[in-house]
């Protein structure tokens, strides 16, 4: 595959041969600085998706669209965390996620998922942590209420202990031993040859190697501000952008599912780095013929998968 806009343009969404883009309305960045993957491997990085079902099921099926049209030797998903709270479906997503409709609609995928700070709550939530009257108006209030527990309990839990106890109870009855196994094991991090994947991001002044559990799930400005070459890129959400960011040492995969209704996908493959994008509303970028899918409008002659 070769390159086929300018570096200078940030790459909106594609499938490989339908391309939209627009300049971004960010301050001016470093040319991407590309690395090379393992041969072979192409790698899909999703973002933050918070209990928003109707999004992580057309992405899927846009990956899933993009393998058929190029096929890939070794095809790694890589979910970045984050796939509860906010949004109204986070018990649907997580069925889907660690179901097996995935796997059957991309046989061969491997997948890997990460623990986002929202899914570390919900842990601790479990665990008989007091963190509802923290985590509920974050987003806990919506992935509970998903799992069919009353908001008013939920509101009477944030402040009363023994409302607290029972909220947890009626969660741990609601929700299936494989949600509770998916979501208790997810790892904080995956490394590979040239990228470093986590929710957040990592502390500029720790080795890669040397990374605290709360960095990886929560850390910000220090990391965003950094320009530091961390030896492998990461790539991260957490911090929602209206678009993708590029830089030489992190990717920001994060478009603010919540707020603009938009979900994105790195794919890294060789020394080639371009996006898959879904949402809600329909924006058109350049000129494009529209046409139903699926899933809604699709723009062609620049493909936008819109909702």
């Amino acid at each position: 595959m070769s390159s086929r806009i300018p570096q200078q343009m940030r790459i909106v969404s594609s499938t490989r041969s339908l391309l939209a883009v627009e300049r971004f309305d960010l301050p001016a960045q470093p040319l991407i600085t590309v690395a090379h993957g393992t041969p072979g491997q192409r790698i899909y990085a999703i973002g933050d998706l918070h209990g928003h079902l109707d999004l992580l099921v057309a992405m899927l099926k846009l990956i899933s669209d993009d393998i058929d049209r190029y096929p890939a030797d070794d095809a790694l998903l890589v979910f970045l965390g984050d796939y509860i709270d906010r949004g109204p479906n986070s018990r649907q997503v997580i069925e889907l996620l660690c179901g097996p409709v995935p796997a059957e609609d991309m046989p061969g995928c491997r997948k890997v998922f990460l623990r986002g700070n929202h899914e570390q709550f919900l842990v601790d939530f479990l665990g008989g942590k007091p963190v509802l009257g923290q985590w509920a108006p974050k987003g806990g209030l919506e992935t509970l209420v998903s799992y069919g527990i009353s908001p008013a309990l939920v509101a009477r839990g944030a402040d009363d202990p023994s409302a607290c106890e029972a909220v947890r109870l009626q969660l741990l009855s609601a929700m299936p031993a494989w949600h509770r196994a998916f979501v208790t094991t997810l790892p904080m991090h995956c490394m590979l040859e040239e990228y470093f994947f986590a929710h957040a991001g990592v502390d500029p002044d720790r080795p890669l190697s040397d990374q605290s559990d709360e960095d990886l799930i929560w850390i910000r400005h220090k990391f965003l501000k950094s320009s530091k070459d961390f030896g492998r890129i990461v790539v991260h959400g957490h911090t929602p952008s209206r678009s993708i960011e590029s830089f030489p040492n992190r990717i920001n995969v994060d478009t603010g599912v919540d707020m603009h209704g938009r979900l994105s996908c790195v794919v890294l493959e060789g020394s080639d780095r371009h996006f898959l994008q879904v949402q809600r509303s329909l924006a058109t970028f350049g000129a494009g013929t529209n046409e139903e899918g699926p899933h809604g409008s699709v723009l062609k002659e620049g493909r936008k998968l819109s909702l």
